[in-house]
């Protein structure tokens, strides 16, 4: 086999424009670290009942912290990251959800901003 043969490796890459849904919030965790969780709004493509998906971020970087707590809730955003799939109990048992390990942010244009 060949390099030109090789079979496609597996990557994990997330890349997401779309504007801040919320204020990000900032918790420590157990080990100390800062995570950083917010929401960013996508656009769907046209055709469909459902107009936007609410995507889930997060991450431990201190730069993405600096950048998400600077953004307004409606400032456009561009991310790159990866996915993950984050487990727990709940009172109900097992469950799980995916989240974007985001690792670089960078604010493309302001939102609106309310004035008082």
């Amino acid at each position: 086999m060949t390099s030109t043969d090789a079979p496609p490796e597996a990557d994990n890459c997330v890349f997401l424009r779309g504007r801040l849904a919320d204020e990000p919030v900032l918790r420590e965790l157990p080990s100390g670290d800062l995570l950083a969780t917010f929401r960013l709004t996508v656009d769907r493509r046209p055709g469909g009942r459902v107009k936007v998906d609410s995507i889930d971020c997060v991450s431990t970087r201190v730069r993405v912290h600096r950048s998400v707590v600077a953004a307004a809730p409606g400032d456009r955003l561009e991310i790159r990251g990866s996915l993950q799939r984050r487990f727990w109990r709940s009172p109900a048992g097992p469950t799980s959800r995916y989240a974007v390990d985001v690792t670089t942010v960078r604010v493309l244009r302001p939102g609106r901003r309310d004035a008082g």
